[in-house]
């Protein structure tokens, strides 16, 4: 049973405080960390497709950690263009792992989320057990120095994307044997009218 309230928390991460917000389950059956989009374009832990992850996540039993990178709301420290989101990223993990322990490790990002997301968890000790990565940024961030990635992940992407390319993340990942890809058509970037359509996918893909 998971409890629907969040609890706000304030963590010291690399470069200052990380802001977090938690939703604690009883006898949970995974953790679930939780990247948020670009931070210079609005990107935030309040994000709905984030919003959207978290409550998948939750309803599968998972405690659940969305956060704010470094100078996103109360977060300290300034932008980093992707390399020392990373460190919060895994600050934030071995936190959770701390204060939530859990029998597996669901790691989850959407957008600029999605690459971090898959780049901590490829630099984790002991890999997670869910990599699910939504619209994932594949042309402005070295993605594809990141494969073959260390644990497999399911890759939700819209379409219609006007801010990643679909046509990128499907030349990129499309029948690898460590990416499921799931297509989403006639859909764009921030998944509107299709929330609903793409928990019940995440949900799928963490059963």
């Amino acid at each position: 049973m998971s409890s629907k309230l969040e609890e706000r928390h304030t963590i010291e991460g690399p470069a200052g405080a990380l802001e977090m917000l938690v939703t604690r389950a009883e006898n949970p059956v995974a953790l679930a960390v939780i990247c948020h989009p670009h931070p210079l374009h609005g990107g935030s832990m309040t994000n709905k497709v984030v919003h959207t992850l978290m409550r998948a996540a939750r309803d599968m039993g998972a405690s659940v950690v969305r956060f704010n990178f470094r100078g996103v709301g109360r977060s300290g420290g300034e932008h980093d263009a992707g390399r020392g989101e990373i460190d919060d990223c895994l600050a934030v993990i071995d936190w959770a792992r701390q204060e939530m322990p859990a029998p597996a490790l669901w790691v989850m990002g959407f957008s600029f989320g999605g690459y971090i997301a898959a780049a901590a968890a490829n630099r984790l000790s002991s890999s997670p057990d869910r990599l699910v990565l939504v619209a994932p940024s594949v042309e402005r961030l070295p993605f594809a120095a990141l494969l073959p990635l260390k644990v497999s992940a399911t890759v939700m992407m819209g379409e219609a994307d006007d801010v990643v390319a679909s046509a990128a993340v499907f030349d990129l990942l499309e029948g690898r044997e460590d990416v499921d890809v799931v297509r989403f058509a006639e859909t764009g970037h921030f998944f509107h009218g299709r929330l609903v359509e793409l928990k019940d996918a995440v949900e799928r893909s963490l059963a």
